[in-house]
């Protein structure tokens, strides 16, 4: 099957995909699905994925030519640097090369690909699951962050049950990927495994329910001239 080249491409409108309206794709590799959430290009592409790998799968050795991001959303994703599981936040800057081997655990992983700036040359690796949470803006959230860089700025927001964050604007855009339990705003719910990008100067009212809720959230990163 080939690979689409645009999904959710216009960056000036406001994308949803629910776990519901998941559609996994091959990749060029055995064992190695992908649920396509916004892509720009052919097979090496501005892309932001899950990606899904099979327990023994590998994927060939490549170049990072504009950086890759990725967080592990389960099982224990390897390269030959290193083993990553569920819950490691990596940063690959541009230049960086790897080849992911995966193990008997598979793993499934959130990545963005081909999306550093040329100067943000930081490369990291975060263990979420032992890293010290701070307090956000308001009762009943805290916040891990992950990483800032220019305008774009990148945590997790961890929303205890039934808590309601003021109204606001993005400038810049949000990208929230639901980790646990359900994010809510006036527009409607997304429960664990829904991806929402707002554009540049959209705003909305988030809020929890009784589940509480755990995302993943940039901010800053989708300026008034980024095009598709």
């Amino acid at each position: 099957m080939k690979t689409p080249s645009r999904v959710n491409a216009d960056f000036s409108k406001p994308a949803v995909v629910r776990p519901d309206d998941y559609q996994w794709l091959p990749s060029p590799m055995p064992g190695v699905e992908r649920m396509m959430l916004d892509r720009v290009g052919e097979e090496v592409a501005r892309a932001t994925s899950i990606v899904r790998y099979a327990p023994h799968s590998e994927f060939s050795p490549h170049v990072h030519t504009g950086g890759e991001e990725f967080l592990v959303l389960d099982g224990v994703f390897a390269d030959e640097h290193n083993q990553y599981p569920k819950g490691s936040y990596v940063r690959n800057p541009i230049g960086t090369a790897h080849t992911p081997i995966i193990g008997a655990e598979g793993a499934t992983i959130f990545v963005k690909l081909q999306q550093f700036d040329s100067d943000d040359t930081e490369q990291k690796i975060i263990d979420t699951n032992n890293s010290i949470w701070q307090p956000g803006l308001v009762d009943g959230l805290t916040v891990l962050p992950l990483h800032e860089f220019g305008a774009e700025s990148v945590a997790l927001v961890r929303w205890a049950p039934n808590t309601r964050f003021q109204p606001h604007t993005h400038w810049g855009g949000e990208e929230i990927f639901v980790l646990d339990g359900t994010f809510h705003d006036e527009h409607g719910s997304y429960p664990a495994g829904s991806w929402l990008r707002s554009p540049h100067m959209s705003t909305h009212n988030p809020f929890s329910k009784d589940d509480g809720a755990l995302i993943y959230v940039k901010t800053g990163h989708l300026p008034p001239d980024e095009s598709p």
